[in-house]
């Protein structure tokens, strides 16, 4: 058989509706300056989908930064990997401000976060090593796991019974085989908003050998005194061995970090392949990575308004008899009854009778019967902002009840 043949026969769960959706509930284009609200096909919205946590993307300071170290460095340099001929002192500057920041011996500078991880985990462990992995980690992590070449166990999300289970049967594993464990969990979950228990799994370890890796792409920056993340905002960041970040969420740029001790870093600066076979971070990023990291250190009203801004939108919803599941974080997903058409033609109406735009989340990310509406506050949201959404959402939430975007087929947009 021919691959391209193979290929076009396959449907996909999200692929299958490619033609009905592209471009409108999926690959949408927003356009304009990053903030809460944006063009979309010709019109403002009023955007809840931008993972602009502070709202630093479009701060003045960091506009500043970021064009300042464009004209001085242009977007190439430096070029070649980091261990070849790309690395340089601001480089090894922000590695040693994120350590200390993290509270960590070292750090490493990633070039992206998704195949970052992937690459952290692929280096951590080999074929005698055993992973174990809360079910609800992110596709990198997933990811990362499958180039595991040993045995791998999954827990119920944040199931601390069911991880001590599986604990059992990975320690009994790794010693027959000369191996470790490295349990992988996340600071917090990015589709339902709740925090890793890092702190139960921390106390395990007066139980079981292993490693614990944190992915807290969603608590760096919005947890802790300062934004240090879940880990100090639990009070175990020791307890955590390999702490991970992205820059793409609160830092609102390109990058990640994995910060641990450093034996471990130096270790992963010299295996890692991803960093090791691609080209070095390019200096606009590193100089704007280290202004947006001493606005996190000495700018803490981004952080408090970015609360304010989270516990009036997630209390509102809650009086209005919203579910907002367990979210103990910025994130908010709204959860609804009702099949994928049924999502399609109440996103249309948020969007084209309401100027509300969220990211709607459908089967397989989420049941077949569940509809998600993912709400990614913001410092740059305002108060009257969130009244708006909220009146918004009480009228789709009636007219759902009531029968009026029930369909056969997706809605269809001009």
């Amino acid at each position: 058989m021919d691959l391209f043949e193979k290929i076009a026969a396959k449907k996909s769960p999200l692929g299958q509706f490619a033609d009905e959706a592209h471009h409108y509930y999926t690959f949408p284009k927003l356009e304009g300056q990053l903030a809460p609200r944006m063009i979309f096909r010709g019109k403002e919205v009023l955007n809840w989908s931008l993972n602009n946590y502070l709202g630093l993307g479009n701060h003045p300071e960091v506009r500043k930064a970021d064009a300042d170290a464009a004209a001085a460095w242009g977007c190439a340099y430096p070029m070649g990997a980091r261990m070849m001929s790309g690395n340089t002192d601001p480089h090894e500057e922000l590695e040693r401000q994120l350590a200390a920041f993290e509270q960590k011996e070292d750090a490493i500078l990633l070039n992206f976060g998704y195949q970052g991880i992937l690459s952290a985990i692929d280096a951590l462990v080999d074929r005698r090593d055993v992973i174990v992995y809360d079910a609800e980690s992110h596709a990198c992590i997933i990811d990362g796991v499958r180039l595991h070449q040993g045995k791998r166990f999954v827990y119920g999300h944040n199931d601390i019974e069911n991880l001590k289970r599986q604990l059992v049967r990975a320690e009994k594993l790794a010693n027959e085989q000369g191996g470790a464990v490295l349990v992988i969990t996340e600071g917090v979950f990015g589709m339902s908003g709740n925090q890793g228990s890092l702190k139960e799994i921390v106390a395990l370890k007066s139980q079981f050998s292993f490693r614990l890796m944190v992915d807290d792409a969603h608590g760096f920056g919005t947890l802790g005194p300062n934004g240090e993340g879940a880990g100090v905002a639990q009070g175990i960041q020791d307890g955590i061995d390999v702490y991970f970040s992205t820059f793409a969420k609160s830092m609102a740029s390109i990058g990640a970090f994995i910060a641990g001790d450093k034996m471990m870093i130096n270790y992963l600066r010299y295996s890692m392949r991803s960093q090791i076979f691609a080209k070095s971070l390019p200096m606009v990023f590193v100089q704007g990575a280290l202004k947006r990291l001493e606005m996190l250190r000495t700018q803490p009203e981004h952080k408090e308004n970015l609360w304010k801004i989270t516990d009036a939108l997630q209390g509102g919803l809650k009086k209005e008899g919203f579910n907002i599941g367990s979210t103990t974080s910025c994130v908010t997903p709204v959860i609804l009854k009702g099949n994928v058409p049924e999502a399609t033609h109440l996103t249309r109406d948020l969007r084209e009778n309401y100027n509300i735009f969220c990211s709607i989340v459908v089967y397989p990310v989420v049941p077949k019967d569940v509809i998600m509406l993912r709400l990614i506050p913001t410092a740059a949201h305002s108060l009257e902002d969130v009244a708006e959404t909220i009146k918004a959402f009480q009228d789709i939430k009636g007219k759902l009840a009531a029968g009026e975007y029930k369909a056969e087929t997706l809605a269809a947009f001009n």
